[in-house]
This record gives C-alpha cells, structure tokens and sequence, in this order.
C-alpha cells in the first residue's frame, strides 16, 4: 500500500480519491518547514502540497520513497524540478482549474479600484457619508494592459473585453490575441498604453522584481495595477512610493514575496493602510469550486502515475498514457537518461531472460526518456538487477 503526505488543506475531494485507491492517507493542515518535512517523508510516496511549502533538494534527498509530488495549484517553482527529474519523482500541478476564479477576482478588484470602493465603505463604517462622484470611474471604455497571456490573462482578456473595455497584452512568447486584443511588441508599449496594469507572470527565478520603479513611473499617470502572480516579481516599495505620490491612483496585491505560512499568522507589509489598495491573502484561485475541481485533478493524476505509470501533464517528466487495464500483465516503468540504444538495451535483457512484451510505449522529453513495458509471464529477480544496473537508468519501477 503506498502512503500520502497531503498538506495545506488540501481539498477533500483529495483524500478520498486516493484512498479509495488504496492509498493510506495523512492530512497535515498547515504548511511544513523543508527541515520538518524532510523529517516526514519516512515511507511516503505521495506528497501534496499547495504553494507554501518549498521542496528543496535536501528535502527530496532525504526521501528515497517518494515517487510523485503534486502541487494542488498552477505554480510548481516552490519544489526543485531539476532534482526530482534527477530523482525520477514525477510532478504534477493544475494549470486550469483555478483560471475562472482568479479571473473573476481580477474583475471585480478592477471595478472596485476604478470606483474607488475601499475608500466609500471605510467612510461608511467610520460614519462618514460622502456620495461624491471624484475618481470614481466606469471600466467600459478604459485600456486594460495584461502582463502574461497565458491560461489566466487571455481568460481575463475575453472576459474584460465583456465589459467594454479595451485589451491590450505583452508577452515573451508569441500568442494568439484573443476577441479584439491587441499584442504589444514591448513591455514599455504596454505601460504606455493601459490604464489598468495586472501582471498575470509564471513563477520563473528570472522573472523576480521585473517589475519596479522604472516600471510604475512608466505607467500612465492615475493608473491602476494588480498583482495577482507571484510576490517576488514586484518591487512593493516602489509601488508604495507611486501611490502615496498620486501616480498610481489604487492597487490590488494577492501575493507577497514573504507570506505567512498557516491561518491567523501575523502579516506585514508595507501596504497596508494605503488609500485605495485592496490587500488579499493569496486568495486568487480560493474558491470552493476551484479547490474541489484542483483536488480532483490532482488527486487523479498522482494516483494514475502510481497505479500504472501514466505521467500524462506531468511538469518534470516524458508525458505518456500507460493502459490503465493491465491486469493479469506485469508492468516496467523505466525512466532513463535519453541516449541512444537504451530502448533495444531493455528489450535484449528481457529477451535474455525469456521474458516476452506484450505492451511498450516510450516517450522523451529534454534529458529524460520513459518506457512503459507490458510482460505477461512471471520473471526473475535478475531481470530487475539488470534493468536497474543499465548506466542510463534513472528509475525503474514494477506495478502489478
């Protein structure tokens, strides 16, 4: 029976979807420390995580057991790829089921900033009635500038220009506008342009503090900006200097380069208290529907991967779709450096041995090769040893 580590509350859907595979389940509701965690990973397989919980390299050293990791959010950049494909640890993520809600997050905290709400409600709660209509602005008409088309900004794209307003974008990879959005060629092009800035970047070390001084002074003047990506993409000191200098007339910040790792922690920041900036704790894609649609994408994934060695969306590993009806077969799963020959290496031991291939798919990716192979009679115990002994071996495994 394998056994699963699920941390950060992790959906429920989860946990019941990996023990009626017969996984044995243990649910931690807070983050863990890598030192802590290393020290949990005793004979588990499965590890689930959202996006608190950094797994380093001394973390997956520390756990020859685990076979596949899974980050029940879009970001993976909190666990070390390159050692877990070292390792033959597969990943795997949700890079879909969270974009509606952090796309309707991004709306309504647009709305909110053009009529500037923050300020009307706190008037209101301190016993102030001001029905003034200063600064208060409609979207329909306004420029909205997206940083990063992927799955959440081309989303966001159709679903402002809805609402009338005008979609201009920048990315560093070519894609298809979507609707009537215009491409920028440059990042200054956009910033030229937009009256709403939202960065909506992947997690990648070389996109940290992009975004700064030069930045926000480049931006159009009583500007808008959101920040529903990652934290360390943005210098915050700068933003908070262009808003108390009235260059950016309102904020919408979702995440921050050091967050508070459970719930009721304390959180600092220097944006707090800041006239028109609505604060939220990583909350983009937190919504019930979004989590239960992410534990059972994952939870899915993680459990094809360890009952027959599917790594379909895996983010580390060759991608391939093992037959999940094998029965009365067993089943080599045979990751390996990709170099030439290995693939007729592995048949010619089997072939040694008298052992005859019902099923094989291979699959590449960068470095990496994956051979799934079907055998429907019994082997002997050397056929591992030689598998195992092959140079290019990475990681060999046998479901039955």
């Amino acid at each position: 029976m394998a056994n699963a580590l699920l941390l950060e509350n992790v959906h429920p859907l989860a946990e019941t979807i990996l023990s009626d595979a017969g996984v044995a389940v243990k649910c931690v509701s807070g983050a863990m420390d890598p030192a802590e965690l290393a020290r949990s990973l005793d004979g588990v397989q499965i590890l689930g995580i959202r996006s608190k919980t950094e797994v380093t390299k001394e973390v997956l050293d520390a756990a020859p057991d685990l076979l596949a990791i899974g980050a029940f959010c879009i970001g993976t950049n909190q666990i070390d790829l390159e050692t877990a494909s070292e390792r033959g640890i597969a990943v795997f993520n949700a890079p879909f089921s969270n974009t509606r809600s952090v796309v309707e997050l991004a709306i309504a905290e647009i709305i909110a900033l053009a009529r500037r709400l923050t300020e009307k409600n706190k008037a209101l709660h301190d016993g102030i009635w001001d029905k003034s209509a200063t600064g208060a602005h409609e979207v329909r008409g306004r420029r909205l500038g997206i940083v990063g088309y992927g799955n959440i900004g081309s989303q966001l794209s159709v679903v402002a220009e809805a609402l009338g307003m005008q979609v201009f974008f920048y990315d560093t990879v070519d894609k298809l506008a979507l609707g009537n959005a215009r491409r920028c060629a440059t990042l200054n092009e956009l910033l030229d342009v937009a009256e709403v800035i939202t960065l909506h970047v992947d997690g990648r070390s070389g996109n940290a503090g992009f975004f700064g001084g030069q930045q926000f002074g480049r931006m159009r003047r009583r500007s808008l900006f959101l920040n529903l990506s990652r934290g360390f993409v943005v210098d915050y000191d700068a933003l908070r200097e262009n808003i108390l200098s009235g260059h950016i007339a309102g904020a919408a910040i979702d995440v921050f380069p050091q967050e508070p790792k459970a719930r009721g922690d304390a959180f600092a920041s220097e944006l707090r208290r800041l006239p028109n900036v609505i604060l939220t704790p990583h909350i983009g894609g937190s919504t019930e529907e979004a989590q239960e649609d992410i534990g059972r994408f994952v939870a899915v994934k993680l459990q094809d991967y360890v009952s027959s060695g599917s790594t379909t969306l895996s983010v580390n590993l060759p991608q391939l779709v093992a037959d999940p009806d094998y029965s009365g077969r067993h089943r080599f799963t045979h990751l390996h450096r990709n170099i030439p020959g290995v693939l007729a290496e592995v048949n010619r031991i089997l072939a040694e041995h008298g052992v005859n291939i019902e099923g094989q798919v291979l699959s590449t990716r960068g470095n990496l090769g994956y051979v799934v192979t079907d055998v429907g009679s019994g082997f002997a115990p050397e056929v591992l040893d030689a598998l195992g002994a092959m140079k290019s071996t990475v990681r060999l495994r046998v479901i039955t």
